[in-house]
């Protein structure tokens, strides 16, 4: 920690258990936390029974919140974390996700605070995509909260834009913060083939064909309208042009009116469930398929997929928030919901293999340079 960061002292709210980290959302928090600890004092107060190991970054861990839904809503805590806030001498309070912004806004007032929101995505336009009715709500308080904050971090550009049109927020008070990878560079041609024959033994599958991964969490809708994409409308179309290759599923949170999905096993599609490691499914993967449009914000399993020097074949929506220009051509977008393009994109994939994923890609994604920007953004507003 250098002498110009002694000053800065964040307190982190994350409202619910991001540790052990088991999806997307879990892991943006929780390795954002791990490298932004490096370089600033941090506090974190989440929710009762979350426990971190030295591994997960330098930081003290508060666990103060209840598992009830009605900790969005206890003004209880903010007698607590005001306290916290003296006896730490906390200069910025960050939160995750714009629901604790009537707390923030509290603490920025009453305790002296700046104020900083750390978005995963528009909340309110997620709800949208997904049907909620009261998204509109949402997207009213979201709007409130940001204009309140002295600093918003935006996951992709499209948010940050979106941002400042839609809600009036001043760019020099927006920045981007995207998710990461802790790779420092591409998995070679022979360390991708070596995982790829230890998955397919795993799952008995042949290692000399194409593998296309779908990887993601089931429950959640999304997600699971990507894995309807797959077996209704993408696969007849693969299995139809005759080239040899296997889809493999990996994701927990299967509904129950998909415990058939072993039947496709004759059909190319292979259902691995909840991998512990699913670094060596990316690794092993020739092609990632991502035919998610809805939910917003940046696609982690696509950072994740690319950095691991697959091909990812993504709806439009899906690949917001990461630059074609440095990618080299290992990204390829289609339209949302064109199962045509969206199978000869892959057809083309396995004819050509590209050059790797670029060193480009790797400074823009690397965890270390994104929690080096989030603090030079923070240390821009200190306190009065």
């Amino acid at each position: 920690m250098t002498d110009s960061n002694e000053q800065i002292r964040v307190l982190a709210i994350a409202p619910y258990r991001f540790l052990p980290a088991m999806n997307g959302g879990q892991k943006n928090i929780a390795l954002f936390y791990k490298y932004l600890s490096a370089l600033i004092s941090f506090t974190c107060a989440t929710v009762k029974g979350t426990t971190k190991s030295n591994a997960d970054g330098n930081y003290d861990l508060l666990p103060i919140f209840s598992g009830s839904p009605l900790r969005y809503i206890n003004p209880f805590y903010f007698f607590v974390l005001k306290k916290i806030i003296r006896e730490r001498n906390i200069t910025h309070v960050m939160l995750e996700h714009p629901y604790y912004g009537w707390l923030g806004w509290l603490l920025k007032k009453f305790a002296g605070v700046k104020l900083v929101i750390h978005s995963h995505n528009i909340e309110g336009l997620r709800f949208k995509s997904i049907g909620k009715w009261w998204w509109r709500i949402l997207w009213q308080y979201e709007k409130k909260i940001h204009r309140a904050a002295d600093m918003s971090f935006f996951i992709t550009p499209e948010d940050k834009l979106y941002a400042i049109t839609h809600f009036g927020l001043k760019e020099d008070k927006c920045t981007i913060v995207t998710y990461g990878t802790e790779r420092n560079k591409a998995p070679t041609g022979e360390e991708k083939y070596a995982a790829k024959k230890i998955v397919c033994y795993k799952h008995n599958l042949n290692p000399d064909k194409p593998l296309l991964l779908y990887s993601a969490a089931l429950k959640y809708q999304p997600n699971l309208s990507g894995l309807d994409f797959i077996l209704s409308q993408l696969n007849p179309l693969l299995v139809k042009s005759g080239q040899p290759y296997t889809i493999l599923i990996c994701g927990s949170g299967l509904p129950y009116e998909y415990n058939d999905l072993r039947k496709y096993s004759a059909l190319n599609i292979t259902y691995a469930g909840f991998v512990d490691d699913i670094d060596e499914y990316f690794t092993a993967a020739d092609i990632f398929l991502n035919p998610v449009s809805e939910g917003g914000g940046i696609k982690t399993k696509v950072v994740e997929a690319l950095a691991a020097n697959c091909t990812v074949i993504s709806f439009e929506n899906g690949a917001w928030g990461i630059p074609e220009n440095i990618c080299n051509n290992k990204l390829k977008i289609t339209a949302n919901y064109d199962a045509h393009f969206f199978a000869n994109e892959i057809l083309n994939a396995i004819k050509k293999v590209d050059e790797n994923i670029s060193s480009t890609f790797f400074n823009y994604f690397k965890w270390k340079n994104i929690a080096q920007k989030a603090q030079a953004n923070i240390s821009s507003a200190l306190p009065d």
